[in-house]
């Protein structure tokens, strides 16, 4: 079992190796820390993971970070969740792909529509170009 906690509202200066040398100071164990950065710049996003070791240390650490003043903003701390919009279960393997025959009969029971501005429009052209453009494509 898995004892994450979930550090945010970090500052972008704050490091892995500062996150460790506090806990310590607090005589808090974390097997790691892992501070999220941005993949293009490496600039920190400003929220960090910290593996613990049993529950008991995740939540010791929970109660001294969450809400704990840092320059001029309160940290959160809070058990890690799973990351969301992920179709894929742990540990197990991706949903199956829908059989291409029920995606051809899905595809021609829908009218032909296309979205536009989170509305469904029917396809229509705007003007005379487009209906001349249509009618040649």
């Amino acid at each position: 079992m898995s004892f994450t906690v979930f550090l945010g509202n970090l500052p972008t200066w704050v490091t892995a190796d500062d996150i460790k040398q506090w806990l310590a100071a607090e005589d808090l164990v974390a097997d790691g820390v892992k501070v999220i950065r941005n993949h293009e710049t490496q600039e920190s996003k400003g929220f960090a993971f910290v593996e613990a070791p049993t529950g008991d240390e995740m939540q010791a650490i929970i109660r001294r970070f969450d809400r704990a003043p840092l320059e001029d903003r309160l940290l959160r701390a809070n058990p890690a969740q799973p990351p969301k919009g992920k179709d894929v279960p742990r540990g197990g393997q991706p949903p199956a792909p829908a059989p291409a025959a029920n995606r051809v009969a899905a595809q021609h029971q829908r009218p032909d529509r296309r979205k536009r501005g989170g509305k469904d429009r029917e396809q229509t052209p705007r003007s005379a170009f487009a209906a001349e453009l249509a009618k040649v494509l």
